[in-house]
């Protein structure tokens, strides 16, 4: 049998996180961000001859408008890649930039392949959330009383209510883990924590004056994650309404009232980032420096009415394929799609909340769907680097039930 070879990953950043539709990114297309990523990526390896890349595997929750027609190979084109880099756009919505990783990296272990690049790019202010014309086959309802099945087509806050409920998560414990994130967030900012991991981007905006006819535009460069609130607070968060506490849906709780709210889940986003993976072979021909190796990736299936609930299954099965230990984990970018979930599967697998989120999670940094894990796997692998740690892991609970984890060892 044929001994897997390592995959190095030798270049790793992302764009700053911006707020959708009002937010850093609200004029910038996708693939223009895409591509600009893929540029700072080249960057960190000079040495790298771009001719040897081999893919462009990039994630997108909602491949579609601005962020469609293969935008993996769109993007590459724009990034002046030799015409020779191939191109190919994945969906495993929330995991779909860690998936990106998983297969760059599979491609280099497996012997068919030198030099991969791995990415995630969403725009959630030019393409809505569940797309322009969203269509669910009526055989999901065939049957209502199966709520594993019809689960499917629930969204998301209410399958966090689902969980909230079923693993007895309160609105209390859930607005003092979204404070955190905040918090974390902030010092880490104010800190520099980011600096090694984020590419800036030039950002043009145009208002049309009305009196003159005149399209102004003026241009500024963003450099930090735009969602972090250093002025958030309990109180605060805790004067929000439930956005799901409606008298027909008074089974969500034992209250009757629902815990879920927009300060306590996950902000919609824009952003993009990318990784370049390569071979033993490749590191020693282009002189490169390895920042981290690939260990192992698990993708698992769970009820699609508690979807949240991904991370309990995949995270013990990407463990076991490592062969490492719950412990063994330094640091883990546990995705916070909401407050309510991510305390579920920290509580059920006993995770240390010290080594989740260090740096907040994506209820204060944003949550840009399909890049996300591309973009949390960027922060892994410095934050590693930068601590002097050895294991991290990526791990978000995926849309319509399902949970993705990868492990990253740092070299």
């Amino acid at each position: 049998m044929k001994t897997l070879q390592d995959a190095y990953i030798v270049a790793a950043t992302r764009t700053p996180i911006g707020k959708s539709h009002k937010g850093y990114f609200r004029q910038t297309r996708p693939d223009d961000l895409l591509a600009h990523t893929l540029r700072a990526a080249l960057a960190q390896v000079p040495g790298l001859d771009p001719a040897a890349i081999e893919d462009v595997i990039c994630g997108c929750a909602i491949p579609e408008a601005q962020q469609g027609l293969n935008v993996a190979r769109v993007a590459a084109v724009l990034a002046g890649l030799p015409k020779s880099v191939g191109g190919i756009t994945v969906n495993r919505f929330c995991a779909s930039g860690l998936s990106a990783v998983q297969m760059a990296a599979d491609r280099i272990r497996v012997g068919e392949a030198d030099v991969m690049i791995a990415a995630g790019v969403e725009s959630m202010s030019m393409v809505p959330m569940m797309g322009n014309t969203p269509s669910l086959s009526p055989s999901i309802f065939a049957k209502l009383d199966n709520v594993e099945d019809y689960g499917i087509a629930y969204g998301m806050g209410l399958t966090a209510e689902k969980v909230a409920q079923q693993w007895k998560v309160s609105r209390e414990a859930q607005d003092a883990f979204a404070l955190q994130s905040h918090q974390r967030a902030i010092a880490a900012q104010q800190a520099g924590e980011f600096a090694d991991e984020i590419t800036p981007v030039d950002v043009v905006e145009r208002e049309l004056d009305l009196d003159s006819g005149e399209v102004r535009t003026r241009t500024r460069t963003v450099t930090l994650d735009e969602g972090p609130r250093a002025d958030t607070s309990l109180e605060a968060l805790g004067k929000l309404r439930p956005v799901f506490a409606t008298p027909r849906r008074a089974d969500l709780t034992p209250t009757g009232l629902g815990t879920v709210t927009a300060g306590n889940s996950s902000q919609t986003s824009d952003g993009a980032g990318v990784l370049i993976l390569a071979s033993e072979a490749a590191v020693k021909r282009f002189g490169l420096t390895p920042l981290a190796r690939f260990v192992s990736f698990a993708a698992r299936g769970v009820p699609p009415h508690i979807m949240g609930i991904g991370p309990i299954e995949a995270i013990p099965a990407a463990l076991r394929a490592a062969g490492l230990q719950q412990d063994d984990l330094d640091w883990i970018e546990l995705n916070e799609a909401f407050a309510a979930q991510s305390l579920a599967v920290m509580n059920q697998l006993g995770l240390d909340p010290a080594k989740v989120n260090p740096m907040g999670g994506a209820i204060a940094l944003g949550h840009p769907l399909g890049a996300t894990g591309a973009i949390r796997s960027a922060t892994v692998v410095h934050a590693l680097r930068r601590r002097n740690l050895r294991y991290g892991m990526v791990t978000m609970c995926v849309g319509m039930g399902q949970g993705a984890a990868g492990i990253f060892e740092r070299v």
